[in-house]
């Protein structure tokens, strides 16, 4: 009997709203009780977004504040300093 793959979770960016893989994403959570944070495992409770790691996406997703209405939430500058920088450069850009 043949072996059927494994579905791959995909996930909306809020930046450019393109669906892609969930491992190839960055989630924000905001927990109930308290401030939105990085979330590396994407295991952490609460209402979480995603965004790609591009540094055009993280940009436009901060200027049109699109996190923080995925999060219906206000978002503390450090969080958008870790999402920043975290996000790598693309290649041949230093």
């Amino acid at each position: 009997m043949p072996v059927k793959p494994r579905k791959i979770p995909m996930r909306m960016c809020v930046g450019c709203r393109e669906m892609k893989p969930k491992a190839q994403l960055l989630r924000v959570v905001k927990p109930q009780e308290g401030q939105a944070h990085i979330d590396r495992t994407g295991k952490s409770p609460g209402r979480g977004a995603y965004i790609c790691g591009q540094i055009e996406c993280f940009k436009k997703a901060r200027k049109s504040r699109a996190l923080e209405r995925a999060l219906d939430a206000k978002i503390d500058e450090a969080v958008f300093d870790q999402l920043e920088a975290s996000i790598q450069p693309p290649s041949g850009e230093d």
